[in-house]
């Protein structure tokens, strides 16, 4: 398939990533009726082990090969990196089965135990997805990522609502059911996702060996990124220690006010997002070869339109989610008790401002990694999730908010990151006012080193 545009290209992975979080969202009306707001916690509570290995493995993974790939001059980067994260997949996965128990401890739930061992395989299959969706995102083509977005979502409906209508009644099996449906989704996206990778490579096998680049350029790029993305599970698997824990001094049903808030009210506020994912994929292609070039003046314009773009798309959704939040409770999550109903009307409420912040934090991520300042990312999100992890704990502890003060912190955690990456686009901003003409005097340079080169060849 030929490379898209920008317009063109986020709109493939806008619509992959909204029809994957649709039919995440619809997922959950059957999935809350079989599982229960019991279930439904369990089924949180497994999550942030699996989201921090999950990012180890493969979270900076799509950004940084489309970034070097991107940029020119990095062939055959993808088929180290198969090798380097399907590694790294796969010890993955074995520590997420290795600390099952243990997990299961420390949140003092037994079942997560069982749900761990069951989705542990996925680990491995989610960073060879990964390798190839970059590969493609760095050659402009993003339906390889749509695609395989929402066939991990059709099976995982398909399989999740099968087995797990067989054990209703029995929120344990009935959890773990449907996290087995996720590992059984990924090794069929996994599969998909190297069959077309391969066809492809054999369809343009260039005509001569190309020279590959080291895996230290690899790393320079995925290891931020990967420490950056690593932050959101850690904060989340701390907190959801923290707030469980802390919840159950003041009330019964802690597992499931925590799943109301984790499996429920961020469920709705991630489908806005989604939609907005596909500027950040979008960009990286788009302002990488400038930046490599030095022409950063031009990369910040790119940048600019991409937060306006993100900002525009994302602000209907916020009031739609606050307007609308009963309506889209009712639809989304009929099964849940009254009393439940208007705890999660509240939660998306409260958080329907996420809507917008997230979606500028993903895009503005993804631009500062274009402009090769992975670091400043990073720096960014764990700076939140630190701040996130003691405010989410304090405000539910020492306030009458309840879950509702997680909500609340989430809320002060993004609009910090955003201003934070906006400060750091700002500072390569005015670096390049005062550099402009160091940056001229450099494409120059290279300009007529490569005109001399081509001059000796020909001769």
């Amino acid at each position: 398939m030929k490379k898209q545009g920008y317009i063109k290209g986020a709109l493939i992975i806008s619509a992959g990533g909204l029809i994957s979080k649709l039919l995440g969202a619809i997922y959950r009306i059957p999935l809350v009726a079989y599982l229960g707001g019991e279930g439904m916690g369990i089924y949180q509570l497994v999550y942030p082990l699996y989201c921090i290995l999950l990012t180890v493995s493969a979270s900076g993974i799509p950004t940084g090969i489309a970034r070097l790939i991107s940029s020119g001059g990095q062939q055959g980067v993808e088929r180290k990196a198969f090798y380097l994260y399907g590694g790294i997949g796969l010890i993955g996965s074995l520590i997420m089965f290795a600390l099952s128990v243990p997990l299961a401890a420390a949140q003092g739930e037994t079942g997560v135990a069982l749900c761990c061992k069951l989705l542990s395989p996925s680990v491995f299959f989610v960073a060879v997805i990964s390798v190839v969706r970059g590969y493609f995102q760095g050659k402009s083509n993003m339906y390889p990522t749509a695609f395989t977005e929402v066939l991990e979502q059709l099976v995982k409906v398909t399989v999740g609502i099968l087995l797990a209508r067989q054990f209703k009644g029995n929120a344990l099996y009935a959890t773990a059911a449907a996290v087995f449906a996720v590992t059984v989704s990924e090794i069929v996206s996994c599969i998909y996702a190297v069959v077309i990778y391969l066809t492809g490579q054999r369809a343009h096998k260039p005509l001569f060996k190309v020279k590959t680049p080291t895996v230290n350029k690899l790393l320079a790029y995925t290891v931020p990124l990967t420490f950056s993305a690593i932050a959101l599970p850690v904060g989340q698997l701390l907190e959801s220690i923290a707030v469980v824990n802390v919840l159950r001094k003041s009330a019964e049903n802690a597992t499931a006010l925590y799943g109301i808030f984790s499996g429920c009210a961020i469920t709705l506020i991630n489908l806005p997002v989604s939609v907005t994912y596909g500027l950040a994929a979008a960009s990286v292609p788009q302002i990488s070869p400038l930046a490599a070039k030095g022409d950063i003046k031009g990369a910040i314009k790119k940048v600019k339109k991409s937060l306006l773009y993100t900002a525009l798309i994302s602000l209907p959704f916020a009031i739609g989610l606050y307007l609308f939040a009963p309506l889209a409770v009712r639809l989304f999550f009929p099964s849940l008790q009254a009393a439940e109903k208007v705890l999660l009307i509240k939660l998306v409420r409260i958080m329907s401002v996420n809507a917008v912040t997230s979606s500028l934090v993903q895009t503005s991520s993804a631009c500062i990694t274009s402009l090769g300042k992975p670091v400043w990312g990073m720096v960014t999100q764990w700076t939140c999730a630190a701040l996130r992890v003691l405010l989410s704990s304090a405000l539910v502890a020492f306030t009458p908010l309840s879950i509702t003060g997680a909500a609340v912190s989430a809320n002060v955690c993004y609009f910090v990151a955003i201003i934070l990456n906006l400060c750091y686009i700002t500072a390569v901003s005015k670096s390049n006012d005062g550099n402009s003409n160091v940056n001229n005097v450099n494409r120059f340079r290279y300009s007529r080193r490569r005109l001399n080169a081509f001059s000796k060849g020909g001769a």
